[in-house]
């Protein structure tokens, strides 16, 4: 009997969806003419008759063939929640130019240093291997024990990585820069391609589970910010890293947005300077001005990333305007929400004089604020630029401000205060707690508020105790 032919095949370039039949616009993706045939369905794979590696009993399984290895450096470890695990596939994404060839050079050389007993193999796919060692010179990454590679074809990178300390049993960390410049002869479509970055990842994986060999992918991201090639590329790998920072700024921070071995929600800081990354363990000070005087319009607060706890400075200025529409600008904050808070402010607080004026607002150090519990410091800077009053001393705010003007609370209140003790400051307003406050660190005078009037009152209108 003839074997029945089966269905045409169809998958979209750019997100890799596939149907059965074909379809002039993703549904995916929403792109338009990227539905391409790919040939025909094959019939379902068969068991197989004998097995290379018959499954064990689980407390048979050696667990420490997946124990962490620390790479010293320490905020990339916290991130990972360790340090990097033998056979996981790491996809490390930021935008050009945040600095993640540096990053990912620097682990190469200090795992090498760290465990000089097999090599760490280093393929790039975007420069030559002179120009990775010019940037290895300038920021001290030579050493022994780090072998570099320009390839572009994924054949010739598994040999290399086949080839390279074979008698070691191959290398033991093996950096990929980057996954979208290599291509497989063995199937269709270019570099960069739906396809390729499968097969690429694919094969990538294979070598690393059965080599027991740690492997760091670099991934491109789109303008959009997301992760360029199809959305199971993320699926596939053991931890994806998200490597942050403007490009203004020497600020770089990691997240770990998917971890098979640790945390995801830690963040890791790093100071980007001539001489590479260098981490930072308390990079609070990046974020907090220099002045010494008390100056209408400034306000600290505490602002977690993940589970750490970080200082920021709201700055805002207030200026008369003769516009029809007086300009709103905001610079690390989301502006959707300071306009928010602005009306707010001019309702509930009675703050008129912000119908007609200009009003500036923005964050020190190029930190960049998302959370809500940065509402009540922003507000409490505009009403002190309006009223021209500044705020107390070693003062601290922070808390969710709702259209209604109640202050609601926020998470991680022991944690924020912990760090503003720490970091010298006296006095503090926070939302009211329906459970309480039992454990107010020592040395800090704690007020709770409910809505954002009252916090007004305390604070412009006599406030805290001053400082003796």
């Amino acid at each position: 009997m003839a074997k029945k032919k089966g269905a045409p095949s169809f998958e979209c370039t750019e997100c890799g969806w596939q149907t059965v039949k074909w379809v002039g616009r993703c549904p995916e993706c929403q792109a338009w003419g990227t539905v391409e045939e790919k040939g025909q369905v094959t019939a379902r794979t068969t068991a197989a008759s004998s097995l290379a590696q018959p499954a064990k009993a689980i407390h048979d399984v050696d667990s420490s063939l997946a124990s962490f290895r620390a790479t010293s450096i320490g905020e990339l470890d916290r991130v990972l929640g360790g340090g990097l695990v033998p056979g996981a596939v790491i996809l490390m994404a930021g935008e050009p130019g945040v600095g993640k060839s540096t990053l990912l050079l620097q682990v190469a050389s200090s795992v090498a240093k760290a465990h000089p007993e097999q090599p760490v193999l280093y393929l790039t796919g975007e420069e030559s291997a002179a120009q990775v060692k010019k940037r290895a010179e300038r920021i001290g990454a030579i050493t022994d024990g780090l072998y570099l590679a320009a390839e572009s074809d994924l054949g010739q990178a598994l040999g290399q990585v086949e080839e390279t300390g074979a008698e070691a049993g191959g290398p033991q960390l093996t950096i990929m820069d980057s996954v979208q410049t290599f291509s497989s002869a063995a199937v269709d479509g270019a570099a960069g391609g739906v396809t390729q970055i499968r097969e690429v990842t694919a094969s990538m994986i294979e070598a690393a589970k059965r080599k027991n060999m740690t492997t760091i992918l670099v991934g491109h991201v789109t303008k959009d910010g997301n992760i360029a090639g199809p959305r199971m590329l993320e699926h596939l790998v053991d931890v994806v890293c998200q490597f942050e920072g403007d490009r203004h700024s020497r600020l770089r921070l990691l997240r770990a947005v998917k971890n098979r071995y640790g945390p995801t929600d830690d963040v890791g800081c790093f100071d980007l300077n001539e001489d590479g990354l260098t981490s930072l363990a308390d990079p609070s000070g990046l974020f907090v001005s220099a002045l010494t005087d008390r100056v209408p319009g400034t306000c600290i607060t505490i602002t977690l990333e993940g589970r750490r706890p970080l200082t920021a400075e709201v700055q805002a200025l207030v200026a008369e305007s003769q516009a029809s529409q007086p300009r709103r600008a905001v610079s690390g904050l989301d502006s959707p929400r300071v306009s928010m808070l602005l009306a707010v402010l001019q309702r509930r607080a009675r703050l008129a004089t912000l119908m007609k004026s200009e009003a500036y607002v923005a964050t020190v150090g190029g930190v960049k604020i998302t959370e809500p519990a940065a509402d009540l410091s922003i507000a409490l800077a505009v009403a002190s630029a309006a009223l021209e009053k500044p705020l107390p001393n070693r003062f601290v705010a922070f808390g969710e401000v709702g259209l209604a003007g109640e202050v609601r609370p926020v998470p991680g209140l022991q944690r924020r205060l912990q760090e503003a003790q720490r970091l010298g400051f006296t006095h503090a307003i926070i939302p009211r707690n329906p459970d309480g406050n039992d454990s107010i660190p020592e040395g800090m005078r704690v007020r709770e508020v409910g809505s954002l009037p009252e916090a007004l009152n305390l604070v412009l209108d006599g406030g805290p105790p001053k400082e003796e």
